[in-house]
């Protein structure tokens, strides 16, 4: 079998470049694809194998790739939860605003694709930090309960609970007056497509409802 190529920190897809930056997550979502096949998106090794790039890590390959050709959007989406290292999200986040600021590249727009559990794995309230640095927040919902919840997205012991958890995260960030809120559920889960869009719509969210194979979107 042929070597897997280096993990990658940065990676394209569409109009956006992604940053994958760590692979832990306290849930191990049904869909998601790193529990299927190996953690390759589009060619792209997104295995770090335990190793987590540093914030100026993040930040060089970052610059490199942005160089290469135009993006419209900086997005922090891996295959793991970008809060679990919220100092290396924010610490790259303020980094693209100052840039930004600087004209060095061309306007865009940076997003945040979270399982909204950020405040109970920091232990705070974390949106007002993502706030100043995050101009779109995209939350998995992923279910209508708390049961349903559970049995989709499968979280880890201390996080059983993180249903309202997320819930009360979508409403912080739409109060927050990001540019905009998105609420998420995946198809073919068991989950109630139209349920969860109330809730989300209820919540101060747009809803997104992805395709079961859709794992970067």
């Amino acid at each position: 079998m042929a070597k897997q190529e280096t993990p990658k920190t940065v990676y394209r897809f569409g109009d956006g470049v992604y940053l994958n930056i760590t692979n832990r997550c306290p849930n191990l979502c049904a869909f998601c694809i790193k529990t299927k096949w190996r953690m390759d998106f589009h060619g792209n090794n997104l295995n770090l194998e335990g190793n987590e790039p540093s914030a100026n890590d993040v930040v060089a390959a970052l610059d490199a790739e942005l160089k290469k050709a135009p993006f419209k959007e900086v997005v922090f989406c891996g295959y793991g939860e970008p809060t679990m290292r919220l100092d290396v999200l924010l610490f790259t986040a303020q980094t693209l605003k100052g840039w930004m600021a600087q004209a060095k590249y061309p306007p865009f727009k940076i997003r945040l694709n979270t399982n909204g559990l950020g405040n109970l794995i920091n232990h705070k309230n974390i949106v007002p930090e993502l706030r100043r640095v995050v101009d779109i927040v995209n939350v998995s919902l992923n279910a209508e309960n708390a049961e349903v919840w559970r049995k989709i997205v499968r979280p880890a012991e201390g996080y059983e609970d993180g249903y309202d958890a997320v819930r009360e995260f979508i409403r912080l960030c739409a109060a927050a007056g990001f540019d905009r809120v998105v609420a998420s559920c995946v198809d073919r889960t068991g989950a109630d497509a139209e349920a969860v869009k109330k809730i989300a719509e209820a919540d101060g969210a747009q809803f997104y409802l992805r395709s079961f194979l859709d794992a970067q979107d």
